[in-house]
């Protein structure tokens, strides 16, 4: 067997830096002392496990793959990191996996690595622990093409017996795994969107779609996975606060399992290295149907939402 592509070998390893980034997020919960700052505001906090979290990601990836650009949502100082939070572990069964040819060439300078290392930090300190998501996306030519998403509380309300926690990953061509893909309910319209940051606009932009039902949920990652877990049909945000980490690897999974995402006037994300991290035009995603909830989108949304 020919030995595994940089791809594969970087997504592999962000798949154990994930499942070590959840352990840091519950030992963290578990100790009761969050110590949570706000950053721009009472809606914009970062905890310990955001920071240990980006520490432990970006060190542990940066030290296999130097040449890679990683980018994470904290500003934290370039301080020496603590030996216990590297981790130089890989998943066996993503290298077994054959990596799909147009990215077999790739080299690791033109890797970029958009980290969120706790996405719905908010409901993180409100308890409602299963909006929450660690989100490592990997882009290529300014593409999002691999991406993992491990949701540290999955399953935690479902009793002593059930597994905590869970992994899911995708490459573009190769497809997403660690979850049941199903398609939500046929002729509902069920939306969701922010819980947290609401606005006039992101409303009436939802009203627009006809919904059957909206639901309100924390984190980018925790919305595209109702969508790929046939829980809504369409992921609706009218308005800018959506930044680079927050949909580069939810994007790789759902446009591996034949979804789209784009911001509300229908343009793709870039996430080239030089890029500006806030995606200001709001998003829309599906996993089918994407067309009917992009048509339905106010030209007065769309007028209020400069890209």
């Amino acid at each position: 067997m020919a030995s595994p592509t940089l791809l594969m070998r970087v997504v592999a390893s962000a798949y154990s830096v994930a499942e070590k980034a959840a352990t840091i997020v519950r030992n963290v919960m578990a100790t009761g002392d969050l110590g949570i700052v706000e950053k721009s505001g009472a809606n914009d906090l970062q905890t310990k496990a955001d920071r240990l979290v980006q520490k432990s990601i970006c060190a542990s990836l940066a030290r296999k793959f130097p040449k890679v650009t990683i980018i994470g949502e904290e500003e934290l100082p370039p301080d020496e990191v603590d030996e216990e939070l590297i981790e130089d572990g890989h998943c066996e069964e993503i290298l077994k996996k054959t990596c799909p040819a147009q990215y077999t060439g790739i080299k690791e300078e033109e890797l970029v690595i958009w980290v969120d290392p706790l996405d719905g930090t908010k409901e993180y300190t409100e308890g409602l622990l299963d909006h929450v998501t660690v989100l490592i996306g990997i882009a290529y030519g300014g593409k999002a093409i691999a991406g993992v998403i491990n949701q540290p509380y999955y399953n935690y309300e479902a009793g002593a017996n059930a597994t905590l926690g869970r992994t899911i990953w995708g490459v573009l061509g190769l497809g997403a795994f660690g979850f049941q893909l199903t398609e939500a309910p046929a002729g509902k319209h069920i939306i969701v969107t922010t819980r947290s940051h609401s606005s006039a606009l992101v409303n009436d932009c939802i009203s627009a779609m006809n919904p059957d039902n909206v639901i309100r949920v924390g984190g980018a990652g925790n919305k595209i996975i109702q969508l790929i877990e046939g829980k809504a049909s369409a992921y609706v945000y009218a308005s800018p606060g959506c930044k680079k980490w927050d949909t580069c690897a939810p994007e790789a999974i759902l446009h591996a399992v034949g979804g789209k995402i784009t911001d509300i006037h229908g343009n793709s994300f870039q996430y080239n290295k030089e890029v500006k991290h806030m995606n200001s035009a709001g998003v829309l995603a599906t996993l089918r149907n994407y067309d009917y909830y992009a048509s339905r989108i106010p030209s007065t949304v769309k007028q209020s939402l400069v890209p």
